[in-house]
Order: structure tokens, then C-alpha cells, then sequence
């Protein structure tokens, strides 16, 4: 609608394609001088409730306005402007506004309830125990690993000892049969 009219007032709601129609609210047209901005759906729990209140034509000097619950003064802005947050259930009514004596239309203001949070689903299986391992080995697999370690590693010193002091017999030995065969040739 581009222009509306005093004859516009009444119950308006939406129906979607298939019929199905939501809730109904009243909207009320004036010729007044003072007119109340609110919100056309629902506001939500928790959220922000905002509210505008301006005067045709505008004073000449800064005036405030004030807005009104179910006809009792709830507070003064001097901006025009007015906000409630956390908005509760109980914030729900008829508010208004006056500018400089005018008073505007009265507008119906509901508040949704907050959607629950799903919890995530729960499983019927019975529950798995998970044992985490550390990267680090187990104290006793590192003393395993050092001890054969060092083993190894006097073994191999002992034969390469044991190789050494072979060969630097061998000649000896060799001498003695030498010897031997000196010995033998001899008799």
C-alpha cells in the first residue's frame, strides 16, 4: 500500500500459499500529528525492542518524547528514540507516545519466547573408553633400549680386543713352530 487512510485501520495478518495464516495484529490509522514506529512482528526474547516516536510537521525546537505501556509513562527520551533490552514476556503491551501534548495511536507490541537450544542427541550405545597415549615411551621401554645398547656396544669392544690380541700373538705362535720345526729337523 502506498497511501492508507483512517479506513485502513483494522486486523491484518499473513497467510501463505497454502492457506495457512498467522497471527493477527491490530494496526490502527490516524490523521494524528504524532506517530509511534514499532515493530510489525514479533520481537524476540532476550533481543531488542526499538521504538520511534516523531511529530508532523516537526517542532521548531527540540522537544522529547514520551512513551507510554499500556498507558502508563515508562520514560522520556529526548531524542525520540527508545530501546529495551533484554526484552522479556512482560515487556508485551499497547505503547504510545507524546510529542508536546499529541499523542500517538497506541501499537501492540509482542514478544516471542526464545527457541530452545537443542541439546545434542544422545546415543544408545553403550559408552566407549578411549585411553590416549602419550608419544613419549614408557620409561621402562627406554631402559630396555639403553641397557641392550651399552651391551652391545662392550660386547663388540670386547672383540674387537679379543681380535687384536690375536693377531698380534699370531706371530709369536708362528715363531714357536718355527722353533718346533727347527727342533724337529734337528734330532
Amino acid at each position: 500500500m502506498s497511501f492508507v487512510f483512517e479506513s485502513d485501520s483494522g486486523e491484518y495478518w499473513c497467510e501463505s500459499g497454502g492457506g495457512a495464516a498467522g497471527p493477527s495484529t491490530p494496526l490502527t490509522v490516524s490523521g494524528g500529528p504524532v506517530i509511534l514506529q514499532s515493530p510489525v512482528l514479533p520481537v524476540m526474547e532476550g533481543g531488542a525492542l526499538n521504538l520511534s516516536c516523531t511529530a508532523r510537521p516537526p517542532p521548531s525546537s527540540p522537544t522529547a518524547a514520551l512513551f507510554y505501556k499500556d498507558g502508563s509513562l515508562i520514560r522520556t527520551e529526548p531524542t525520540g528514540h527508545m530501546t529495551l533490552r533484554p526484552v522479556s514476556r512482560s515487556d508485551e503491551g499497547l505503547y504510545s507516545c507524546s510529542i508536546g501534548g499529541d499523542t500517538s495511536p497506541s501499537s501492540r507490541v509482542r514478544v516471542t519466547e526464545k527457541p530452545p537450544t537443542t541439546a545434542p542427541p544422545t546415543s544408545m550405545a553403550p559408552p566407549i573408553n578411549i585411553t590416549t597415549t602419550s608419544a613419549r615411551p614408557p620409561d621402562w621401554l627406554l631402559a630396555v633400549c639403553v641397557s641392550s645398547a651399552v651391551f652391545l656396544l662392550v660386547l663388540v669392544l670386547v672383540l674387537v680386543l679379543l681380535w687384536r690380541r690375536r693377531v698380534q700373538r699370531k706371530p709369536e705362535g708362528e715363531t714357536y713352530i718355527k722353533d718346533f720345526q727347527a727342533k724337529i729337523t734337528i734330532i
